[in-house]
């Protein structure tokens, strides 16, 4: 047994075979005691209890500062990503710049919701994700005088692959005085990531994922130049401090991460995620280390599944480096749905995106219930 698995009892990793770890990784025990904790603050201080519940927020602040590599920024928190890019969407002056930049590749958050904006009178290009060694020179491209925004992931959903050149789009972007965000979801904690290859962008992400914080921990990382913006999707806690001094009718906006601050929100979130990134402190579960276990643990995945000698018509695996590449092995297969339903029937938990079906290991597992988890795709492949 892998000796971290002893801190997930109660979600008894040893036991499983939970290739999900890109999607929803399982909890440390200390995560219970948050959520007992937040409880019992509440219990014990009802309306009162908001002093200690703001403490833990900033805890997860700092969390994520840490996987940012930015240790003093700016960072506004949110339930859910949408929220997030919501706020960030309406502060722009889409009528004066009504283009939006994007790729074909993004997660639903953004998909769907630009999809719909590309229903309206705005201006929204899609551009191919595929090649992603030429995308972020694509994307630069794309951006003219009528752009307000360039929107992008750091590491695709469906095929893992790190996009490489944000460096360059953000500086086209900078020169055009066009906003860049980057969706960093799937890249905090198995990728590299530093704000400093990209200072001027906003990024947003969460903790759903690979750091084990479960939902409602979400950020949206603020550029220096984010105190020019008003959203007007603005909720009532950006004026929490000067609530005394309200005057009806009057909108103002304070500096720094409240002024893209939402409302009342259930903090249970962030007990939970505060007791997790200590936890994370505690085991070294620092970036580096993350990521030295994410390409050991897919690298295996992938070399298990090369030794298959299956036909490629009928699944395959790209041959880039692993280093290429985030936290999940994705295999390309017009079957997808079909094996994941099969392995989850076997114990084998993954999921499929499209024609990808995708296997995501986490720190906690050995390289036994890989092997094993494995072995069973090979016995589901030589049966179809």
């Amino acid at each position: 047994m892998n000796d971290l698995a002893r801190h997930y009892s109660k979600f008894g990793v040893s036991g499983r075979l939970l290739l999900s770890g890109h999607s929803h990784q399982a909890w440390p025990d200390v995560a219970l005691d948050g959520q007992i904790e937040a409880f019992q603050d509440a219990a014990s201080h009802v309306d009162e209890k908001w002093e200690r519940a703001f403490a833990k927020a900033d805890r997860v602040r700092d969390g994520f500062r840490v996987f940012l590599g930015e240790p003093d920024a700016r960072i506004a928190l949110g339930q859910n990503t949408h929220e997030l890019v919501l706020r960030f969407l309406s502060a722009l002056d889409l009528k004066s710049r009504p283009r939006l930049v994007t790729t074909n590749g993004e997660f639903h958050t953004l998909r769907r919701q630009l999809n719909r904006l590309a229903e309206t009178d705005l201006d929204v290009v899609f551009v191919d994700a595929e090649p992603v060694e030429t995308l972020a020179a694509r994307l630069a491209d794309a951006v003219d005088a009528q752009t307000s925004a360039v929107l992008v992931s750091a590491v695709l959903f469906e095929t893992s692959r790190i996009v490489p050149g944000l460096g360059s789009l953000a500086s086209v972007c900078v020169d055009h005085d066009v906003e860049l965000l980057v969706d960093a979801y799937h890249a905090l904690g198995p990728v590299p990531f530093t704000t400093a290859d990209f200072p001027s962008a906003w990024v947003v992400g969460g903790g759903y994922k690979y750091l084990q914080l479960g939902e409602g921990n979400c950020f949206l990382r603020l550029p220096a130049h984010a105190d020019n913006f008003r959203p007007v999707i603005t909720g009532w806690y950006a004026e929490f401090a000067e609530l005394a001094e309200h005057h009806p009718g009057a909108v103002s906006y304070p500096l720094g991460a409240t002024r893209y601050a939402g409302s009342t929100y259930d903090p249970t979130s962030h007990y939970r995620a505060a007791r997790v990134f200590d936890f994370f402190a505690g085991q070294g579960l620092t970036p580096a280390r993350l990521r030295e276990i994410v390409l050991q643990q897919t690298g295996l995945l992938a070399t298990l599944f090369a030794g298959m000698s299956v036909s490629p018509e009928l699944i395959s695996i790209s041959e880039e480096p692993r280093e290429n590449f985030g936290g999940f092995v994705s295999l390309r297969t017009a079957k997808a749905p079909q094996l994941q339903a099969q392995l989850a029937s076997r114990g084998v938990l993954t999921d499929s995106r499209g024609d990808y079906l995708r296997l995501g290991p986490a720190p906690y597992l050995s390289d036994d219930q890989l092997r094993g988890a494995m072995d069973i795709l090979a016995s589901v492949l030589r049966e179809i």
